[in-house]
């Protein structure tokens, strides 16, 4: 008997499966398998499976701590593309140490399989939250904006860019904090490190304009990706769409953004603003630094709470009525 990763309902599975080998639980459909010790970890149950490989949720048995471990799958093992990728995910993330960046713990391999242990945060992912609630309370998206564009600066400073922002990168751990991952498409931010990429490496509901035009991108680019990552979790719907991919990255290029609070009236205009501007079509147009966006950011956060204190604030009783000169024969107070 097993617990499903998914439901975590306990479920018994055959003894006979293969290592890492799984099965639809048959309540949730969510793979299950047959817990396997991995060096000091033992796998326990999986979060999620991709195109690429397998996160599981382990327990570090050397320093009693639960862990996330991504394994890449056996059939890419010699794909020096994908080895490439993963090793970058892993050297990028391990060289920075914030808060809000998922923090890594090991890189090692078993049985030809590289895997790399993390940091767990399995509660929440923000595309899941999205695709949940349909949008998000201002005040929440105002806070993982402040965070994120907190930890992509740590970044900036360490002369890297993410080059992938989208809600699916961005994980709450159990006390609600956002958590960036995904290092995989990461490189140098300095100008010697940029160089011409004939295939454009980005989500297309979140690129940057200048990716599109073949312009050599910057801390800008993450910038305009994070700003539309908050307008997809503030409003409930993407920056742009449309039927086809050209049609879309096209229109990153060539249509005015609507405001958010266009879509969602009650989005206060600060916050409205700051979206905006760092989505600008040119990157000039937008914040110069992240700290700049961090302000608007944080001066916008101010002012939903002090709408929001004037609101629970009850109304103010009205003053009590000045004492009146009693009639004659009556008692009460005299004015004189």
């Amino acid at each position: 008997m097993v617990e499903c990763g998914g439901c975590h309902a306990k479920i018994f599975i055959p003894g006979d499966l293969k290592p890492f080998e799984s099965i639809p639980c048959t309540r949730c459909g969510h793979p299950v398998f047959m817990p396997l010790r991995l060096r000091q970890f033992e796998l326990r149950s999986i979060i999620a499976s991709g195109g690429m490989g397998t996160v599981y949720r382990a327990f570090d048995l050397m320093l009693h701590r639960d862990v996330a471990v991504k394994m890449l799958k056996k059939e890419l093992a010699d794909d020096q593309e994908v080895l490439a990728s993963f090793y970058r995910e892993a050297r990028a993330a391990a060289s920075l140490n914030h808060t809000n960046i998922i923090h890594t713990y090991t890189f090692d391999e078993f049985e030809g399989q590289p895997y790399l242990a993390m940091e767990l945060a399995a509660h929440d992912s923000l595309d899941k939250w999205i695709e949940r609630d349909g949008r998000l309370p201002e005040l929440a998206v105002l806070d993982i904006g402040i965070k994120v564009a907190s930890a992509l600066d740590t970044a900036l400073k360490h002369n890297l860019m993410h080059r992938d922002i989208k809600p699916a990168n961005i994980l709450f751990n159990e006390d609600r904090e956002p958590k960036l991952v995904d290092f995989g498409l990461a490189r140098g931010a300095a100008k010697e490190d940029a160089e011409y990429e004939s295939t454009i490496w980005a989500t297309p509901y979140y690129v940057a304009p200048e990716k599109i035009r073949r312009e050599r991108e910057d801390f800008l680019s993450d910038m305009y990706s994070l700003a539309g990552t908050l307008y997809h979790a503030i409003t409930g719907r993407v920056p742009f769409d449309a039927p086809t991919v050209e049609e879309l990255i096209a229109a990153h290029v060539n249509e005015p953004l609507v405001p958010p609070s266009a879509v969602v009236p009650e989005i206060t205009p600060p916050t409205s603003e700051a979206i905006e501007q760092a989505m600008a079509k040119q990157p000039r147009d937008r914040f110069r630094s992240y700290d700049e966006f961090r302000m608007a950011l944080e001066a916008a956060r101010s002012q939903v709470l002090v709408k929001q204190l004037h609101v629970a604030e009850p109304e103010p009783e009205p003053p009590p009525p000045e004492p009146s000169e009693a009639e004659p024969g009556k008692t009460g107070w005299w004015r004189r």
